[in-house]
C-alpha cells in the first residue's frame, strides 16, 4: 500500500480525526502535514483553543507519519510544548517529521502553525512500530 492508501484507510474509521475538521495536504513516508481550522466548541474558559486540540491535531499527524511506511504503529510516548495562544477561527497546519525509524521504534517531530504561520506548538512522539503490516488488513 502506498502512504496514501494507508492514510486513507485511516482516516475513514478516525471519527476523531475527522471531528476535528482535519484534511491531510501531503503524505509520503515519515512525513505528514495537515490542516483544521478552530471551532468555537474548540475553547477554553479563557477564551482560548483547549491545548487537546494543538495536542490532538498533533497526535494525528504522528499516526498518519508513523503507519506511512506500511508496519502498523501506535504511540508509546508524546510531549507537546504550547507556545502560544490558538484563537476561533485560527487555521492550524502541522507538520510531522520522522527524525529516526528502527525496526521496532520511531521518533518523530511536530510543528503546529497557526495562519500568519507562526509556530503556536511543538510535539514530540515515540511509536512502536508493530510487526504486523497495513497490507495484511485489507
Amino acid at each position: 500500500m502506498t502512504p496514501q492508501e494507508i492514510v486513507d484507510k485511516m482516516m475513514a474509521t478516525d471519527t476523531y480525526s475527522q471531528w476535528l475538521g482535519i484534511t491531510i495536504l501531503e503524505v509520503k513516508e515519515g512525513y505528514c502535514k495537515l490542516q483544521m481550522t478552530v471551532r468555537n466548541e474548540m475553547c477554553n474558559g479563557h477564551g482560548i483553543t483547549h491545548g487537546g486540540i494543538s495536542y490532538a491535531i498533533s497526535d494525528s499527524a504522528l499516526a498518519f507519519a508513523s503507519n506511512s511506511r506500511g508496519q502498523r504503529c501506535v504511540s508509546i510516548e508524546t510531549s507537546i510544548a504550547h507556545i502560544s495562544p490558538i484563537f476561533p477561527n485560527d487555521i492550524l497546519t502541522v507538520i510531522c517529521t520522522e527524525i529516526n525509524c528502527s525496526k521496532s521504534l520511531g521518533r518523530y517531530v511536530s510543528e503546529v502553525f497557526n495562519q500568519e504561520n507562526k509556530v503556536v506548538a511543538r510535539f514530540n512522539g515515540t511509536v512502536f512500530r508493530k510487526p504486523e503490516e497495513w497490507s495484511d488488513f485489507q
